[in-house]
């Protein structure tokens, strides 16, 4: 009997093409649109799609759960003058969490999603692709998360994926690239607006001198230049003291590079023994340096890296496999 897979079918090319690459390899594939909002012009044309592909196609309602873990999340670590990446927490907590729990209900074999990363020997790997590796989202997965999950697209470029949906004849059919933030369907200012009360503050330097105000801390981000309101710059975000409900800048950018980390929420897929030596990432574009875990909660960069950000998280790897991770503290 062929192994059954669930593929998270969002309607996009990614996906799809996961899902013809596991029916090629001979799985008994099967799709399912994870609703997380009210959307339902692309939850039909995923369906859509999915019978084109010729795959039965299912619906599951999160909305719910979405808005009680993952909204509520981004919104209060914002409210917090912190800056979170709420990806890597759906990819927990509903793509390997709840959508995994409702597979296994349905005796599925394995999950299988359109990210762009690998697994082997139950690690995750980066992706061929390395301009559009994920592997950085996906450190907060645990073993038997890793143990049921398929990344049909890790040896694929981009640039390919395209290429057999377009031999496929469905790449006129596939939904457009999801934006940053899935959830927010305008700017990340309106949306915060719109959901935090505005709470004005002070505008200070590195001294304690107020030389302008702000509308509310969380509408910033360290390394901001653009958008803070002061004349006689470039000035830089560099710090915010949430308790004193101030945003600390500087004229000098380079007030924005530091070499120590602290973090905390650490999630390890693969034991670590202190200190060791292991290269990091503080962003999703951010290029992987060189540094040593020192502890639990403690990395130090071998050279300063810019704009590392309270609420982000750190990934570490050892070549090409993610060995965990923790959020930016």
């Amino acid at each position: 009997m062929n192994k059954k897979v669930l593929v998270a079918f969002s309607g996009g090319v990614d996906s799809a093409i996961a899902s013809l690459i596991l029916k090629e390899k001979g799985y008994n594939v099967k799709a399912a649109f994870i609703r997380t909002t009210s959307s339902s012009s692309i939850e039909k044309g995923a369906k859509d799609l999915a019978k084109k592909i010729g795959i039965p196609f299912f619906v599951f309602d999160f909305k719910k759960e979405f808005n009680d873990i993952i909204i509520k999340y981004f919104l209060d670590e914002y409210k917090k003058g912190l800056t979170p990446n709420p990806c890597v927490l759906c990819n927990k907590e509903v793509k390997f969490g709840l959508f995994l729990k409702e597979a296994m209900k349905m005796d599925f074999d394995f999950i299988a999603t359109g990210h762009y990363a690998s697994i082997k020997d139950g690690l995750i790997k980066q992706a061929r692709d390395s301009h559009k590796d994920q592997s950085y989202f996906l450190w907060k997965l645990n073993k038997k998360q890793i143990s049921k999950t398929i990344f049909p697209l890790g040896n694929y470029t981009k640039e390919e994926v395209r290429a057999i949906a377009k031999k496929n004849g469905i790449y006129s059919f596939v939904a457009p690239e999801s934006q940053e933030v899935c959830f927010i369907k305008s700017a990340n200012e309106e949306f915060l607006r719109k959901n935090i009360k505005n709470k004005k503050g002070n505008i200070v330097d590195k001294e304690g001198n107020v030389i302008g105000c702000h509308d509310g801390i969380w509408l910033y981000t360290i390394g901001q230049r653009k958008g803070i309101g002061l004349s006689g710059g470039p000035y830089w975000v560099i710090s915010k003291n949430v308790k004193r409900n101030e945003l600390i800048v500087s004229k000098k950018e380079k007030d924005l590079f530091s070499k120590e980390v602290l973090f905390k929420n650490v999630n390890w897929i693969k034991p670590v023994s202190f200190p060791l030596r292991v290269k990091a990432k503080i962003r999703y574009g951010h290029k992987q340096a060189f540094g040593v875990l020192i502890s639990n909660n403690r990395f130090v960069f071998e050279k300063s890296q810019k704009s590392i950000t309270k609420g982000q998280s750190i990934v570490f790897y050892n070549k090409k496999e993610v060995i965990g991770g923790g959020i930016i503290k």
